[in-house]
């Protein structure tokens, strides 16, 4: 059964390998020069805050340049390989719940050629077993690697934005939307989970190409909703009060009158996720108000014909605000939960990779020949 599996899906595994090693040959074309210019910048011989500023040169050379046509300003090569790599990542598992999962069972119900391997003493629970061990191990062993060879050529850039090097397109944090579930161990529960989602959709509608399409629209759709929703919630949060301008926080005009503070920095929690801020009072209850005493400064500070300097404007209403005695409350994960929250989105995905291939079981030792 090992064998027969093998050669169904030999001609996929060598796509996969190949795909890997076109993947890992391109990248380290350019990892020498970028690894280069790393050193070049002065970062691994810094000391204190003088590596926040070298961290933010280094990023602002890899995302500067001449860049190339019909590309947006500042699109140059790393920039090019940084996400598009990031999106192969993500894609991956998609492409192997679709293309290895969904045909999977539906393409032997369809075509009936399930009923010579249940004919041959080989039972429907050992069938399916072999299935789904073999491949979707090795939808998940293909993730992975896209994964590790992308970590390994960008450490340069994740060195630099651990430094706080920031003002450039590469400067996403460790928890943000495209580098938290690209990196780490999340694409292997992504990975497991597209697969058995895709064989699960087979089973149930036992037409390919429609499995395929569910497959596609259920994983994209989680997709939006596990960094909204799922992951901030995924481990307890940490909450804590500070002052506007320690949080590093702006008024938004925009929302006049409704206070909206956007906050930017944990004081003493580095590389922390802000989940969330709001405006406090001295006694912590929501201000959901910009103060009527700042009414006059807003309009000063919007008015086209005062010519303040760029920032100025935004100061004064901080400070308005903040005299008032305004505080931001801001709800986050500190860097330390980087790895727990790994371990829990990754078993999430995991478990209901489980949950979907043990209904598959279910389902085909309910099935008639």
């Amino acid at each position: 059964m090992i064998w027969l599996t093998w050669r169904q899906f030999r001609a996929q595994a060598i796509a996969a390998a190949t795909a890997v090693a076109l993947f890992a040959i391109v990248l380290m074309l350019t990892e020498s020069h970028m690894s280069s210019l790393y050193h070049s910048t002065g970062l691994t011989t810094c000391h204190g805050g003088s590596c926040s500023a070298l961290a933010t040169v280094f990023l602002e050379q890899l995302s500067s340049g001449t860049g190339i046509a019909f590309l947006p300003v500042g699109s140059n090569l790393y920039v090019i390989l940084y996400f598009v790599s990031v999106l192969a990542i993500l894609a991956a598992p998609a492409i192997t719940g679709i293309f290895w999962g969904a045909p999977l069972i539906s393409r032997e119900l369809e075509n009936g050629t399930f009923r010579l391997t249940w004919n041959q003493s080989i039972t429907r629970t050992r069938w399916l077993t072999v299935k789904l061990a073999l491949i979707g191990v090795a939808a998940m062993v293909v993730t992975e690697a896209f994964s590790l060879i992308q970590a390994w050529w960008a450490a340069p850039i994740g060195r630099a934005v651990g430094f706080g090097g920031g003002a450039s397109i590469l400067s996403e944090g460790r928890f943000g939307w495209f580098v938290f579930p690209s990196h780490g161990i999340t694409p292997l529960g992504y990975a497991g989970f597209a697969f058995a989602l895709g064989v699960t959709a087979g089973l149930l509608i036992r037409r390919p190409i429609p499995a395929m399409a569910a497959t596609l629209a259920i994983f994209a759709v989680l997709q939006a909703i596990v960094p909204l929703w799922i992951r901030p919630n995924l481990f307890p949060t940490r909450q804590t009060t500070v002052t506007i301008a320690a949080s590093g926080a702006n008024v938004s005009l925009r929302a006049n009158p409704r206070l909206t503070l956007i906050a930017s920095i944990v004081p003493g929690q580095p590389d922390a996720w802000i989940i969330s801020s709001a405006g406090v009072n001295a006694a912590g209850q929501p201000v959901t108000a910009i103060p009527a005493a700042c009414e006059s400064v807003i309009s000063e500070t919007m008015s086209p014909h005062k010519g303040n300097v760029p920032g100025t404007g935004a100061s004064a209403v901080n400070n308005c605000v903040a005299s008032h005695g305004v505080r931001v409350a801001e709800n986050y994960q500190p860097a330390s939960h980087y790895w727990p929250l790994q371990l829990a989105e990754t078993g999430f995905f995991l478990i209901l990779a489980l949950a979907l291939a043990g209904s598959c079981f279910w389902r085909l030792n309910r099935r008639r020949s």
